[in-house]
């Protein structure tokens, strides 16, 4: 069903935000979706525009009053394409209630039936749509975000009541999560417009001269580019619905681009769009940075990636830094036995910690050479137990080392990351605020 490129979904008043006041004669519930993608096609993002559309076409005074994407554990066995899911907080009349529940369980229903052919026990594809009249504890979110949680986990809080599902329902962990997530003022926002059907796994027409104007004319959306590369970072590489995302700091911000850029020649037309809040660039995935000593020097593996071991408060920690890590890695591979050193990251199921951002707080000296006398002239040892002396002008001192206790801190001052389009979608740029301690 073509949609004219216009957002059915939400509502929001004349301020530009969402009006989340309850009316009395109304219910309110909270959706989640997720697991409905597949690595060759689909899209869990398109597919919650599809419900939200239909509920508001079949829903008597059904009102969308917020939708959510929520990214999740970046390392979950059963991790989705961009590990998000979706929520929306609605309000329906309260004679609607069991039409709304209805219609949410023939769309479940129909979704299962059109991928039937991709729901046996081994697919990466096992949808659940949950529905709920009142929120989840935050601590689901938090267990999600920063864990891996168990199917188990989340049906013992969640009745079956809740939730609609076929024999699978592996999806029941993001879509719980994602109705748990509870944001803040500081929250991102991220528009999704979708291509029309005919399109879909043709070539995205989004001009890399128009996200370079996106990108200085509109500064209240970011990520918009990796200027490193000159690459754009708006449009998916994959066979999905999706033409492009547009974050920012604001629901006016993301719409106001997304206007501009279809008015823009030789842009692709939207098809639909919706404004989702976000936990994007949040650092909700870590509890923040750590510092230690390092240990042993930086060991380099095939593909460039690094690692090296520190202590921290008795304990010996792995750090890993990959080659897309930028200048995370280049600095890891300079880092010396002794030096003192903060980071930010991940901690993988192997428990190593996969490096986010680095700082290098205090480094050990660096032996640079033997000093240097008349004309520069490198004074050398005739022999173990001999001093230095100058074969020039015969100058004579006790034996040591030029040490240069500025180096590799002198171009890594501060903090480093690695490129913007290298970064995790939940990884908070420097830009953005700089790291807090654990």
């Amino acid at each position: 069903m073509r949609l004219s490129g216009w957002n059915l979904g939400c509502h929001r008043n004349n301020t530009g935000w969402y009006s989340l006041s309850g009316r009395a004669d109304s219910s309110r519930f909270y959706i989640g979706l997720d697991d409905t993608d597949h690595p060759d096609f689909g899209c869990t993002t398109a597919t919650f525009d599809d419900l939200l559309n239909l509920l508001t076409k079949s829903v008597d005074g059904f009102v969308c009053l917020e939708r959510r994407l929520v990214r999740l554990w970046p390392f979950a066995a059963r991790r989705t394409r961009g590990n998000g899911a979706l929520s929306a907080i609605v309000e329906v009349p309260n004679n609607q209630s069991e039409k709304l529940r209805d219609n949410c369980a023939s769309f479940i229903e129909d979704l299962l039936h059109s991928l039937e052919d991709h729901l046996d026990v081994d697919s990466e594809i096992s949808p659940v749509l949950v529905i709920s009249e009142y929120n989840f504890d935050v601590q689901l979110y938090f267990s999600a975000v920063r864990g891996e949680v168990q199917k188990s986990d989340v049906e013992n809080v969640i009745s079956v009541e809740n939730y609609f599902s076929g024999k699978s329902n592996w999806g029941l962990i993001g879509a719980s999560a994602a109705i748990a997530w509870y944001p803040n003022a500081h929250s991102s926002w991220e528009l999704i417009a979708w291509r029309s059907e005919e399109l879909i796994g043709k070539k995205r027409l989004v001009p890399k001269e128009v996200i370079m104007q996106l990108d200085k004319l509109h500064s209240d959306t970011f990520l918009n580019r990796d200027p490193t590369i000159d690459k754009g970072l708006i449009s998916p590489r994959t066979p999905c619905p999706v033409l492009y995302g547009i974050r920012g700091k604001s629901y006016e911000a993301v719409e106001k681009a997304h206007f501009w850029i279809q008015e823009q020649a030789g842009v692709e037309r939207a098809e639909r769009y919706a404004v989702h809040r976000t936990n994007q660039l949040s650092d909700d995935h870590i509890l923040g940075f750590e510092s230690g000593t390092v240990l042993v020097n930086p060991k380099e593996t095939k593909g460039a990636h690094s690692s090296l071991k520190v202590i921290k408060d008795g304990q010996i920690v792995s750090l890993v830094a990959f080659k897309e890590g930028g200048d995370v890695n280049k600095l890891l591979r300079k880092l010396q036995i002794g030096d003192h050193i903060s980071w930010v990251g991940l901690k993988s199921p192997d428990f190593s910690v996969h490096l986010e951002r680095l700082k290098l707080n205090k480094p050990t000296p660096r032996i640079k050479h033997r000093p240097k006398c008349c004309s520069q002239i490198t004074m050398r040892s005739a022999g173990e137990g001999q001093p230095l002396r100058c074969k020039k002008c015969g100058l004579k001192m006790e034996k040591h080392w030029v040490a240069d206790i500025q180096y590799a801190s002198e171009k890594y001052d501060g903090w480093v990351e690695p490129s913007a389009s290298q970064r995790r979608h939940l990884s908070m740029p420097l830009s953005h605020n700089l790291p807090q301690k654990l």
